[in-house]
């Protein structure tokens, strides 16, 4: 052993554990925990309502650990697969904001080792949310399950489909953050795209895995098309429903065997998990070391659009928050502070002031069965718009002045879900208007995400002083939305024309949750 081997294990060690305890103190990280034990009980549907987690050609498949172990692994890698993208990035911005970057770069810690023990970190904070929706789950069987749980059949799923996907996305966080370009919520956007090619895999889910292995197996990352192919092979059959899909209770259900993981599945998945290291190298001849000559402070600070270089290009277009800033002037109070939140945001996103023309007269003019279509791409704009809102303050290290205008901490709160309700309403609200005539539950719908996603919007940037955190579950959100269309309750804006009562009034008590939880934490906070 090389003398310098034990020093270099030493400062990997150093840094996994700083890294690994910085993020798992956060107060978003409890949230984030939170929320992946709440989503395990959302996921597993009880089969006395109708629906199961898995149905095979209408006939449920028996709750068995090698059930729940394979479709919530199967899930749980989809939303772990672009949320934890999210989660995980954003740690060297962070160390430009606190001046940490200058000490960290006068260090003779290597680029090599630093970005390997953020990795590391990464991969543990990860495991960490991973291990608590196993854990959520396993007290789910206990409840709905049929038969004992067997642990090992848990852990051997989860590490097949899980492990090689964190390993992929850390090491995607690890790049896009040492490559100064995609450091903004432009490297966000194309994350999102990267995680959708690798949906895109799905098709190859037929023949993926039979005989010969299909290449694009090797680099199925979150494991979805592997699963799903094996699951194809193993029953024969492409009508497979996974997820919350109804079944016919005369049917006897199916039984899956107890180990479903060959050794030829587990040394493909094992090979997935290498090739997932491979975008380490190039973050590693990347890295900016946070030199000034290669990265600025305020590429770390400022508020940067989907696309950075469409901003530059709309500039003209930001001067349509001038009437927007004297109307501020204008108004007295509360009023005038929402409309210049409002106004701050269409003058650093000139994309939101083109959207705010365009938008509405399209809203107005296109026929009606084009409306949909239009909602569903505004939705998207409009939650990319105002994932920061509440956490710019923070971003740009002027949370205290902010929070000392009138009203203080706990009204910046307010005029925040304020100013992105309001937002919603000029983007959408012709829409709104069209609908009330003849689809007046679809206007209720649109009314009612709008206030429910302005809320969770702010909760969630201000818990976690990150717009990440919001954004990451919103995509997800919205593309679960497109492909799961006959479902009211995923139907928050109404583009699917399937919302309900039911479901709509489950999104006014989840935006009164989210604001009122909001505000008092920020009253607290200011007290």
């Amino acid at each position: 052993m090389s003398p310098s081997l034990p020093n270099t294990l030493n400062t990997l060690t150093i840094l996994l554990l700083s890294e690994a305890r910085l993020r798992l103190r956060r107060l978003g990280s409890v949230v984030a925990i939170l929320a992946v034990i709440a989503l395990a009980w959302v996921m597993i549907p009880d089969p006395q309502s109708g629906t199961s987690l898995m149905v095979i050609k209408s006939t449920r498949v028996l709750y068995t650990s090698s059930t729940l172990a394979y479709g919530s692994a199967t899930l749980a890698s989809l939303l772990f697969g672009l949320a934890g993208f999210y989660l995980v990035r954003g740690r060297i911005a962070e160390d430009m904001r606190s001046s940490c970057g200058a000490v960290i770069a006068a260090t003779a810690v290597s680029n090599g080792i630093f970005l390997l023990g953020r990795w590391l970190g990464g991969v543990a904070y990860l495991l960490v949310l991973s291990t608590a929706f196993m854990g959520a789950m396993l007290v789910c069987h206990l409840v709905r399950g049929e038969g004992p749980v067997e642990l090992l059949i848990y852990l051997q799923t989860y590490l097949a489909l899980l492990l090689p996907m964190i390993f992929f996305v850390c090491s995607c966080a690890i790049l896009f953050d040492s490559f100064s370009p995609l450091m903004g919520k432009l490297g966000d956007v194309i994350f999102f795209f990267v995680w959708v090619a690798q949906i895109a895999l799905l098709d190859k889910a037929d023949s993926g895995i039979a005989g010969e292995i299909n290449p694009y197996m090797y680099i199925d990352f979150i494991g979805a098309a592997t699963s799903m192919a094996h699951l194809k092979l193993y029953v024969s059959t492409r009508h497979i429903s996974l997820g919350t899909a109804s079944f016919d209770a005369k049917l006897i259900p199916i039984l899956l065997p107890a180990f479903m993981w060959s050794g030829k599945l587990m040394a493909l998945r094992c090979a997935t998990a290498m090739l997932a290291l491979l975008p380490l190298l190039p973050a590693i001849v990347l890295f900016h070391r946070f030199s000034p000559d290669r990265v600025k402070v305020s590429q770390a600070r400022k508020r940067r659009s989907p696309l950075n270089y469409l901003n530059q290009i709309l500039r003209p277009f930001a001067g349509l928050c001038q009437p927007l800033f004297r109307l501020a002037r204008a108004l007295p109070g509360l009023a005038g502070q929402i409309c210049a939140d409002l106004a701050l945001t269409v003058a650093t996103t000139p994309v939101a002031g083109l959207a705010l023309l365009i938008i509405p007269l399209l809203s107005m003019f296109l026929p009606s069965a084009v409306l949909p279509g239009l909602l569903t791409i505004t939705v998207a704009i409009w939650g990319i718009l105002i994932s920061d809102l509440s956490s710019r303050d923070h971003q740009t290290v002027t949370g205290e002045m902010t929070g000392a205008v009138s009203g203080g901490i706990a009204q910046r709160y307010l005029r925040q879900f304020a100013a992105s309700a309001l937002l919603g309403l000029m983007l959408m609200g012709v829409i709104a208007l069209r609908w009330a005539i003849y689809e007046p539950i679809r206007t209720l719908a649109l009314v009612s995400g709008i206030f429910s996603m302005s809320a969770v919007a702010c909760l969630l940037g201000r818990l976690s002083k990150t717009p990440r955190t919001f954004l990451s579950l919103f995509l997800f959100g919205i593309y679960v939305a497109v492909n799961a269309n006959k479902a009211p309750v995923m139907d928050v804006f109404g583009f699917n024309g399937v919302a309900n009562n039911l479901s709509i009034t489950w999104q006014l008590m989840l935006g009164a949750i989210a604001l009122s939880s909001g505000y008092l934490y920020n009253r607290r906070a200011a007290a």
